[in-house]
């Protein structure tokens, strides 16, 4: 008796994609994650920021590897580019409509992106 089984791919959407980088993220217990809608602000770099920051250079490296690695492997999707993986003070990984910003506690606080773009609108997750 063959049974044919019939495993489904989700459908890929951008709250599919943002969903799984939550996910990757709070694998590795990053902290104060936050996800910026930019869709409404005129002449923004992307559709989404998803921010988030680790106590550690290793940490925030260790976040953005999961992120990296779980969307590569689960969904086949991979960065356009990714930007400061040497010094892990501040890993960006670009999505195309969304751009992901790893930053170490620091050089969160000096940047202040949530308050760059204070006209999104932004969602908060918990941190695990």
């Amino acid at each position: 008796m063959n049974k044919e089984v019939n495993f489904e791919q989700p459908v890929l959407t951008i709250e599919v994609i943002n969903d799984f980088i939550i996910d990757a993220i709070q694998d590795i217990k990053g902290k104060n994650i936050v996800k910026l809608d930019l869709r409404k602000i005129e002449d923004a770099p992307a559709d989404f920021f998803i921010i988030c920051e680790g106590d550690s250079t290793t940490q925030v490296k260790a976040i953005s590897d999961n992120v990296h690695q779980r969307l590569k492997r689960e969904l086949e999707v991979f960065p356009n580019h990714i930007e400061g993986e040497k010094a892990a003070q501040w890993i960006c990984l670009d999505y195309f409509f969304t751009v992901v910003h790893v930053f170490h506690r620091e050089a969160r606080e000096f940047y202040e992106l949530e308050q760059l773009w204070g006209d999104a609108i932004s969602t908060t997750y918990e941190t695990l």
